[in-house]
């Protein structure tokens, strides 16, 4: 009985924004380079183009991602080693490249394609596998654009394993740098009916979110809730538990949500993180969305789906709510 009552972690994570599913990230063909360059010299390939961390999208009221045969990159392509394995579906086999950054010349190339936009500006333009897979391919060309020199002793670096791993050029260094992911927790506070948002001081006006902030070295995750609550709000917590979680690769980010209890609705804000933090009920959020009075973050958000699932409980939608993005 106790397994039935168990929320379907998985379920709600794939129900989050930025989520890549339905590639297989093909791991095992990372390592075996003969594959990689037969499968570019086909014709089941596409290639994802990041130019200035931004992703190519065509399209005008709805958008789709502009995915690329390697022809329409030839002049990038003078090299593998530029690519970034990401996975395939039954499809094809999906590449990322960032372009070079310099000047305009790549978005001039590739207009006839579509236009390069900020990802979490047009996601909710966007169907949702789609907007994983660029995702994906923000996250890895970011990480590879700002790990070019080796941490230990200064050296470059270069790509290696279809971009999955970069190596010290240095023989006697020889580091390895892989992917990074930084964890971060952010938290759905509620007592008696009502929950906690809160927003700093450069947020734009009426805007507020649930509270959130990065897991340090050495501590766990529902530490970090504990941390993170005390040090902005003064709430202690019991009942925490966790929801889902999502990729933000804005830079870098890896959200894991949860839900908590307050102890008490004593809000004291003591470390000038927050410029407020107010309970709402059911029926106030409902009113303030709808009137524009309180504005919540972008249904792309996992603070969102926080909100979301919290507010759903009550017998409303959310979703129906004018104002509420």
């Amino acid at each position: 009985m106790g397994d039935a009552q168990e929320p379907d972690h998985h379920a709600r994570s794939t129900r989050n924004w930025f989520v890549c599913y339905g590639v297989d990230r093909i791991t095992h063909r990372r390592r075996d380079p003969e594959w990689v360059a037969q499968r570019v010299a086909g014709g089941a390939v596409r290639i994802v183009p990041v130019w200035r961390s931004r992703n190519l999208v065509a399209g005008e009221d709805t958008l789709r991602a502009a995915v690329l045969a390697p022809r329409d990159l030839d002049v990038y392509l003078a090299a593998l080693d530029t690519l970034i394995l990401l996975g395939e579906d039954t499809d094809a086999t999906y590449f990322a490249i960032d372009l070079p950054g310099e000047d305009e010349a790549p978005a001039l190339r590739l207009s006839a394609h579509g236009s390069f936009q900020d990802l979490r500006s047009v996601a909710p333009l966007l169907d949702p596998r789609e907007g994983g897979l660029l995702a994906y391919a923000r996250a890895m060309t970011y990480w590879h654009r700002h790990h070019r020199y080796c941490g230990d002793c200064g050296s470059l670096t270069y790509s290696v394993e279809a971009g999955s791993l970069r190596v010290c050029s240095d023989e006697r260094c020889a580091r390895k740098q892989f992917p990074r992911t930084d964890p971060a927790v952010i938290v759905l506070i509620a007592r008696g009916g009502r929950c906690l948002l809160a927003r700093p001081s450069h947020w734009p006006a009426r805007l507020y979110s649930t509270v959130a902030g990065f897991v340090e070295p050495g501590e766990a995750v529902e530490e970090a809730v504990l941390r993170e609550v005390y040090e902005e709000t003064g709430l202690g917590l019991h009942e925490v538990r966790y929801h889902s979680s999502q990729p933000w690769p804005f830079p870098s980010s890896l959200m894991l949500g949860f839900t908590a209890r307050a102890t008490d609705e004593c809000v004291r804000l003591t470390d000038g993180e927050l410029q407020d933090a107010r309970w709402f009920s059911r029926d106030r959020l409902a009113a303030d969305v709808s009137s524009g009075a309180l504005r919540i973050p972008s249904r792309i958000s996992i603070a969102y789906r926080l909100i979301e699932d919290w507010y759903d409980q009550g017998g409303g939608r959310l979703s129906e709510l004018a104002g509420a993005a």
